[in-house]
């Protein structure tokens, strides 16, 4: 550490942990992050078996220019930003390629491409959606699957999310609701797009086809939210892909968050593993409370000017801040607020037969036969259903290099009920990961696979309770409703304790890789704020981040 600057502490190495650690680096703190598990990433873990590699969270990247300027970033200089790398809007009448997929700083640490299609979206009959932003094709297939009236209604559906996503993503996409007042400002704006209605209820208005309804709310699913309750300002997530595309880190995720933790490690700052904390420290100076360091669970006392935690939002409280500290995140708020659901992931190793790339795509999703009583089910009744839809990731169709040779690394994800439902995945997790592999195999998707298999293993929600000391198992934090969003999501400045900060999925704006690395960009300019950080002492020319402060 350098005598004479701030010292911060960030309690968690996901991606959100490691872009505040950047962030924070590039502020001129001096920080180090503490990890719990043995390795980086959080949510976004690699697990290796037998000559496997298998991401075992997210692994659709969006937005690519986030992680150009994320690369960018250098030590003691807030200079540099989304400002410095504008997005390329592509035209509607062209496919999307690239946006800045590959950037010259983001080269120097890991390789991007775009996946085309974005998703293959498989219903319970056989037939499929290409979802890949190409316009006619979009319209070819939507003639093709669709009910009369269709067409037309997804010109209008394509106005209402564009509408949408310039207000809500590239306006307000790092305004950080810290004040009712800050949230009433922009409810006439979200009335009048329509964006309050519940996302399915909206996709409905212009969409007669069930399939069609489903292919265009789904999405939400993969950030946590129930397309029947996440408001329509979610109608953005169509447009952020048809803008921006889809892409992949090769080596898989696991591979980006190894290059944040070289760029982190490359701007100075220290990254401890095995590290878990037990108690975040808070003195009393008068009537104000001060964060002042944290306590790892072996008893060592770490001093810090300020501490970030990118860890659960509803445990960073509940388990470390003792009550006497808090009024506005209390233990009733954290039982009060609904959380995310979880989720069940097999991952498994295969001999390859040559028709995977047939019938599968990089993303395929293939959804059961019930949509909307399944997920009332999984978010409402918080039951295990007998029928499921899932997420097949098969990377290795992009990079073979995650599998030995001739094989190929997958993983299938189902979103389940979290741990308030009460199911005892010890009893149930054997037993449905073969109903799962059955299924797959038996439906075409994966023919002969059980013979073909090599290895597998699964997590539940226990692994999200236990491992990643996630509240009640949540995947994603607290549910995207219209109730727990905007102001009324946890903020990313503490409101009870000065100099403690949050981070990650849990916090505003939400969840998602492109969502944690914006509340890392949010939290940065809260603590600039806070701490009077001046951009020309720290980088040079005034920043336009900071500038608007």
């Amino acid at each position: 550490m350098t005598m004479g600057r701030k010292q911060a502490i960030v309690i968690g190495a996901g991606i959100g942990g490691l872009a505040m650690g950047i962030r924070l680096q590039s502020l001129g703190f001096d920080t180090t992050i503490l990890e719990k598990l043995d390795a980086p990433g959080g949510r976004a873990y690699v697990r290796h078996q037998e000559g496997f590699t298998f991401d075992m969270g997210p692994t659709v990247i969006t937005v690519p220019h986030f992680i150009e300027e994320l690369f960018a970033l250098e030590r003691d200089s807030a200079d540099l930003t989304s400002a410095d790398f504008p997005p390329e809007i592509v035209d509607e009448s062209k496919r999307v390629t690239t946006g800045v997929s590959g950037g010259p700083h983001t080269s120097r640490y890991v390789k991007i491409v775009p996946i085309l299609p974005f998703y293959r979206i498989y219903f319970d009959d056989g037939t499929f959606f290409d979802y890949d932003g190409d316009p006619d094709h979009t319209r070819q297939q939507i003639q093709d699957l669709g009910e009369p009236g269709d067409l037309e209604g997804y010109q209008q559906f394509e106005k209402a999310a564009r509408a949408i996503f310039e207000r809500g993503f590239l306006e307000l996409g790092y305004t950080h609701f810290g004040s009712m007042g800050a949230m009433l400002k922009v409810a006439p704006d979200l009335l009048r797009l329509d964006a309050v209605r519940n996302l399915f209820r909206f996709s409905s208005r212009y969409f007669k086809s069930d399939k069609l309804r489903q292919v265009f709310s789904f999405e939400t699913l993969l950030v946590g939210g129930n397309p029947l309750s996440v408001p329509a300002i979610y109608a953005m997530i169509h447009f952020v892909e048809k803008t921006w595309g889809i892409h992949f880190a090769m080596g898989g995720t696991g591979a980006l968050v190894q290059g944040f933790v070289k760029k982190f490690k490359d701007m100075g700052g220290q990254i401890q593993y095995e590290a878990p904390v037990s108690q975040i420290n808070v003195d009393r100076q008068g009537k104000q409370k001060l964060a002042t360091g944290v306590t790892l669970a072996n008893g060592e006392v770490l001093k810090a000017d300020l501490v970030v935690s990118n860890a659960d939002w509803a445990n960073t409280y509940s388990q470390l801040v003792e009550p006497q500290y808090r009024f506005w995140n209390s233990n009733l708020r954290v039982k009060l607020t609904q959380q995310s659901m979880s989720l069940f992931v097999i991952y498994f190793g295969f001999k390859a037969n040559g028709e995977e790339a047939e019938k599968l795509r990089h993303h395929t999703i293939i959804l059961g036969p019930r949509y909307e009583e399944l997920l009332r089910d999984i978010f409402g009744r918080k039951i295990l259903a007998r029928d499921f839809s899932q997420y097949l990731h098969l990377p290795t169709l992009t990079d073979p290099s995650l599998a030995p040779p001739g094989h190929h690394a997958a993983y299938t994800l189902l979103p389940v009920p979290h741990n308030g439902s009460g199911i005892d995945w010890s009893q149930m997790g054997d037993r449905l990961t073969q109903i799962v592999l059955t299924f797959l195999e038996e439906r075409g998707y994966l023919p002969n696979l059980k013979e073909r298999l090599v290895c597998h293993s699964y997590i539940t929600p226990d692994y999200f309770e236990q491992n990643l000391s996630s509240y009640l198992g949540n995947a994603f934090g607290p549910e995207p409703l219209l109730v727990q969003s905007a102001f009324f999501r946890p903020h990313n400045r503490s409101e009870d304790i000065a100099n403690l900060y949050l981070v990650g999925a849990g916090t505003q704006p939400g969840a998602g890789t492109p969502s944690v690395m914006m509340s890392a960009k949010m939290t940065a300019r809260l603590v600039a704020e806070d701490f009077a950080i001046d951009p020309t002492i720290v980088g040079g020319k005034a920043s336009p981040e900071l500038s608007r402060l």
